[in-house]
């Protein structure tokens, strides 16, 4: 846990305990939320091909999980951390034009 302390720059136990409950909470958060908004996007599992329906449900996870790793991260007091680690993540994935520095 040490290092993984010192490569996060947390000094303190229970920001761990609580930045791992954040990603926790956020995971589960956005696969739950997913459903909703491909039902008000009008898109049912009865509707199209479950090869289609599945991979737009993944896709759609993305974003939500974005927004709300900020919110719930903000809601915890660890904004800093996520926010800096929200910018790897984007930058990782190609999408650092995002944040202009």
């Amino acid at each position: 846990m040490e290092k993984l302390k010192q490569r996060w720059g947390i000094t303190h136990n229970y920001q761990l305990v609580v930045i791992f409950i954040v990603f926790a909470v956020t995971g589960s958060t956005s696969a739950y939320l997913s459903k909703p908004v491909l039902a008000w996007l009008g898109l049912s599992k009865n509707d199209i091909s479950l090869w289609l329906y599945y991979p737009l449900y993944i896709i759609l996870i993305f974003p939500i999980y974005q927004v709300l790793l900020i919110s719930f991260g903000f809601i915890s007091g660890q904004f800093k951390f996520f926010w800096a680690f929200e910018k790897r993540m984007l930058k990782t994935l190609g999408l650092g034009f995002l944040f202009k520095e």
